[in-house]
């Protein structure tokens, strides 16, 4: 089969990623974790946010960013990872912050999975909760068909949100590592994010409440960790991060890289970084 000269480039990109960040430094701290992010698609400033979120992950924790990034701003962003099951070779974690509702190709989403069926983490962020939907999003999944590929590996089913308005967000698991010490906040306008169903496999880790109007209070689960598949996936989500403000904020940036080493099993107990993955590689 002949490889189109757009996925031989992304392939020769994580061969070279393999080669510049496989071994650790004689005497010094471990390897950095190889992370590739995934932007593009609807509604957000995605040419922004991946930088924000490369630098203030990279600032945090001894991890590498790598990005594949459109700025095709459709429901159908063209990913270069579509159709390629092995796009995550190489790499330690794959964080999911695209927005591409209309990609409902059960292939081309199974081949989205593998990586992560096969024991790859994810991270996943806003708007990757209401990707490679397929089926209609507000009716709740039977588990096992196509209509549930993404969400049992989210661990929640999202339909839509609501308006852009504060959020509050409070912890309600104070003792997990990913959480812990963490204050509860709020954000400034923000979408909230609706919950259809929360798996089993699910752990809530924050919650959020957005007035929505004054006689309405909206409640759904904001942050949580799931177990996927047969290799039980350490997979971290949370559905804050529209705005670019929000995106840069310390406390959500510190959140999403706590997910990060977490999902890779490089967390302690106590919330800090298993020795040689913290911030300049402490």
């Amino acid at each position: 089969m002949k490889l189109s000269a757009k996925l031989v480039l992304f392939l020769t990109a994580i061969f070279a990623n393999c080669l510049s960040y496989g071994a650790a430094p004689a005497g010094g701290s471990p390897a950095p974790l190889r992370v590739l992010l995934i932007t593009g698609g609807c509604c957000h400033d995605y040419a922004h946010q991946k930088d924000i979120l490369k630098k203030g992950l990279e600032e945090r924790a001894n991890i590498v960013v790598e990005q594949v990034h459109t700025d095709d701003k459709s429901t159908k962003p063209p990913l270069a990872i579509l159709g390629n099951p092995d796009y995550a070779k190489g790499f330690d974690l794959v964080i999911h912050d695209e927005c591409g509702a209309d990609i409902s190709d059960p292939e081309k989403v199974e081949a989205v999975l593998k990586p992560h069926r096969d024991g790859i983490p994810g991270v996943n962020l806003h708007c990757a909760m209401h990707s490679y939907r397929i089926g209609k999003p507000e009716e709740p999944v039977t588990p096992g068909t196509p209509h549930g590929l993404w969400f049992e590996y989210l661990g929640l089913q999202s339909s839509g949100h609501g308006p852009q308005k504060p959020i509050e967000l409070h912890f309600v698991d104070a003792q997990n590592p990913l959480t812990k010490g963490m204050a509860d906040w709020t954000t400034i306008n923000e979408e909230h994010y609706n919950n259809v169903h929360v798996f089993d496999s699910a752990t809530a880790l924050a919650r959020g409440k957005q007035a929505v109007r004054p006689d309405k209070t909206n409640d759904f689960v904001v942050a949580w960790v799931n177990e996927y598949g047969p290799k039980k996936t350490r997979v971290f989500s949370t559905t804050i991060g529209h705005n670019n403000e929000t995106v840069a904020d310390a406390r959500y940036l510190d959140l999403v890289t706590r997910g990060a080493l977490w999902a890779t099993g490089h967390l302690k107990a106590d919330g800090t970084a298993a020795e040689g993955y913290g911030a300049k590689g402490k």
